[in-house]
């Protein structure tokens, strides 16, 4: 069975709370062009996802942890 895919939402240029807000633009501009591509293309599996990867562990937080974890959140299996 195929699984979805991540955003395709780039956080490696996220320095400041504007270039998150950018990334999270992104990212749902991705969701409406591709609803069935996402391997976590609902808000119930996308929190999941998301509280997987944040357990998962992560350096130092800053405004590109958070917009990597969101991007993570999308395509978590």
């Amino acid at each position: 069975m195929d699984t979805g895919r991540s955003t395709d939402a780039d956080p490696s240029d996220v320095r400041t709370r504007e270039d998150a807000v950018r990334v999270i633009e992104a990212m749902a501009a991705d969701l409406r062009r591709h609803p069935d591509a996402w391997e976590n293309a609902t808000l119930d599996r996308f929190l999941e996802a998301l509280a997987a990867v944040v357990e998962d562990g992560t350096a130092e937080p800053s405004w590109r942890t958070f917009a990597e974890l969101l991007v993570a959140a999308s395509g978590y299996e």
